[in-house]
């Protein structure tokens, strides 16, 4: 289990390193030994490049290797210490900054977000707390479960009718029959008829099992399909599980561009804020939530009272108003007014689609 949880975080960094990469290590000027760049052919003027930026000298020693792979990891440097603490303190003036330009100061957002969220499952992986032992699925039911208890108790009342029928024969045969008996016995069986009927209705209105079990019969119509995906997660709920967590592990990106249209709401027509702006907020956004649910789990697991949620998510609010206000340069009323409407979005229509999302692609193979 740790050994998955480290790989994963060495996963995201490398990621990440890929999608923000140094052109190479920090090289003084009186390093470099070559002429010509070794990537692109140019003639060496100091320590870098000046026209792809790579290091004029290069490593080939397996200590330079591991150093790399340290560096894929840890790859923010001292450009971690200054986004880090602006993220959680200063959002605002941290989305403004680098929309505006200062790209070399900071993380960029993209790269910052890939590492938290495979830091965030990495770790929420090995907690118990979000361990399922799959059965859940299997309460409740459903379908399949009512059509087998009908079809249990229609038989076992169709089974008693004959041995209530010979029960009065045999008393009408009787020497002296007994009226009270008879006529307990004639209530008895045509309430039976009664509810053989009833059941055996309920019976045919309900769908049968194949209209559930075969996902691709001809024209089963939207609700049998979807019965029929969730009649399959029932039968291997563990395979359900693991496959929303994949597909959250891969598709968490897709909260960006989710995000962007109800940012646009935000501020329609604005000719100030463009997609590009929206897109910088929602991933740095999306970051600190990422890290704020790292924290918030691992407090819990750790024994903290459950009020800690309670706080996470006034800190989430609190962020977000910080981050609307310094990115967009709004006043307190508008920043507050943004806030709620945008928490909204967020709990109302963002997240729902993400997670109806999820649920399509762990039911649909």
């Amino acid at each position: 289990m740790v050994g998955e949880m480290a790989a994963d975080v060495v996963t995201g960094g490398i990621v990440a390193h890929a999608v923000e990469p140094r052109a190479g290590g920090h090289v003084a000027a009186s390093q470099f030994e070559h002429g010509l760049c070794l990537n692109c052919g140019t003639a060496l003027i100091d320590a870098h490049c000046h026209r792809c930026g790579q290091a004029g000298h290069v490593h080939r020693t397996a200590g330079a290797f591991f150093h790399d792979v340290l560096h894929g990891v840890f790859h923010f440097e001292g450009k971690a210490w200054r986004t880090l603490p602006m993220l959680v303190l200063h959002p605002g003036a941290l989305t403004r900054r680098y929309v505006a330009g200062e790209r070399a100061r900071f993380v960029s957002p993209i790269a910052l977000f890939l590492f938290s969220v495979f830091l965030l499952f990495a770790i929420l992986a090995q907690l118990p707390m979000f361990h399922f032992k799959g059965d859940f699925l299997k309460g409740g039911g459903g379908i399949a479960t009512l059509q087998s208890t009908v079809a249990i108790e229609r038989g076992k009342i169709a089974r008693d009718l004959p041995d209530l029928r010979r029960e009065l024969s045999e008393e009408h045969a009787a020497p002296k029959p007994d009226a009270a008996r008879i006529a307990k016995l004639e209530k008895r069986i045509n309430d039976a008829r009664t509810a053989v009927n009833d059941l055996t209705a309920a019976e045919r209105a309900l769908p049968r099992a194949a209209e559930h079990s075969n996902f691709n019969a001809a024209g089963p119509g939207f609700e049998n399909w979807v019965a029929g995906k969730l009649q399959h997660a029932k039968e291997n709920p563990k395979l359900l599980l693991y496959k929303l967590k994949s597909s959250g592990y891969k598709y968490s990106w897709a909260l960006i561009p989710l995000s962007l249209p109800f940012l646009w709401l935000l501020f329609p027509f604005s000719r100030r804020f463009g997609f590009y702006d929206h897109a910088v907020f929602a991933t740095y956004s999306l970051t600190f939530m990422s890290l704020l649910t790292i924290v918030t789990a691992l407090l819990l697991t750790a024994g903290v009272s459950s009020s800690v949620v309670i706080l996470a998510l006034a800190a989430a609010m609190v962020h977000i108003y910080k981050q609307l206000k310094g990115a967009y340069s709004l006043s307190r009323g508008g920043a507050l007014i943004r806030t709620l409407v945008l928490s909204t979005f967020i709990c109302w229509a963002i997240v729902p689609l993400f997670l109806t999302g999820l649920l399509y692609l762990g039911v649909a193979d």
